[in-house]
């Protein structure tokens, strides 16, 4: 049975972000996952998780310079000691939160650059973090970013992920399979399911194309749903999708998987 985590920077927006871990609670959810975390100090974050009974699942490292065309810092040359300094903040709020699992954001490579200088500089920077985390049983994810999405991201397809996930030969170090992205960018589902069960330690989802409730567009969410419970997942499914007409309007889908 899968179990899902909701995603508190996409979902119950109609409140305020410190109130959503209630309303997550109030609609049946046991875990949550969100963006960043950085806006707030840890420990007020952590009563928020323990007030409601929820655990929290994933967070990201920094962005770094959204305004100034960053999304992550990890595969920017130049930019090592800032990216490690990031990995080590996300290290204080994983502990804080009992967070299992972060993801490094890699980053946004110009046009025209030398693309596996950049790889380098991420397989190193990840090495780092797997190294930091490890001591503490938390993992790495690296999640592969659609073009659509995020142009230039340093990977786009599930498979350059996991090329990247064997070359950084780490035991802590996961794809995050997130199956919009997936979907978009390379296909077939149910095989990245079946032939990666055991690489992936989280995964998200929404409709394609237009990233709502996964109970419409073109994925088959129910039998994908199932062919995890046959390949053994026992991870969490981050519900990170914008919901079409209200939360709650729009939760009709997850009440046959909630106890």
């Amino acid at each position: 049975m899968p179990k899902f985590a909701a995603n508190l920077s996409m979902m119950f927006t109609e409140v305020p972000f410190l109130d959503r871990f209630k309303a997550a609670k109030d609609a049946g959810f046991r875990a949550v996952e969100f963006l960043f975390p950085y806006d707030y100090p840890a420990a007020q974050l952590a009563e928020k998780l323990k007030e409601q009974s929820l655990q929290q699942v994933l967070f990201n490292t920094s962005p770094g310079n959204i305004h100034g065309g960053e999304w992550g810092l990890a595969a920017l040359p130049g930019r090592e000691k800032d990216a490690r300094s990031d990995i080590d903040l996300a290290l204080e709020y994983a502990l804080a939160l009992a967070c299992p699992s972060i993801h490094v954001m890699a980053g946004v490579i110009p046009e025209g650059a030398d693309r596996k200088k950049y790889q380098q500089v991420f397989v190193d920077n990840i090495r780092y973090a797997a190294g930091r985390f490890a001591e503490h049983n938390i993992n790495v994810m690296i999640e592969a970013l659609n073009p659509k999405i995020k142009s230039n991201y340093l990977f786009s397809s599930q498979y350059e992920a996991l090329d990247l996930v064997n070359l950084i030969e780490r035991p802590n170090v996961f794809l995050q399979l997130d199956l919009f992205h997936a979907q978009i960018v390379d296909g077939n589902l149910s095989h990245l399911i079946t032939e990666f069960a055991g690489r992936y330690g989280h995964i998200q989802i929404a409709s394609v194309p237009n990233r709502h409730e996964p109970d419409e567009g073109e994925i088959n969410y129910s039998y994908l749903f199932g062919l995890l419970d046959e390949v053994n997942y026992n991870g969490w499914i981050g519900c990170e999708y914008h919901p079409r007409a209200g939360t709650l309007a729009g939760l009709d889908w997850i009440r046959p998987y909630q106890p």
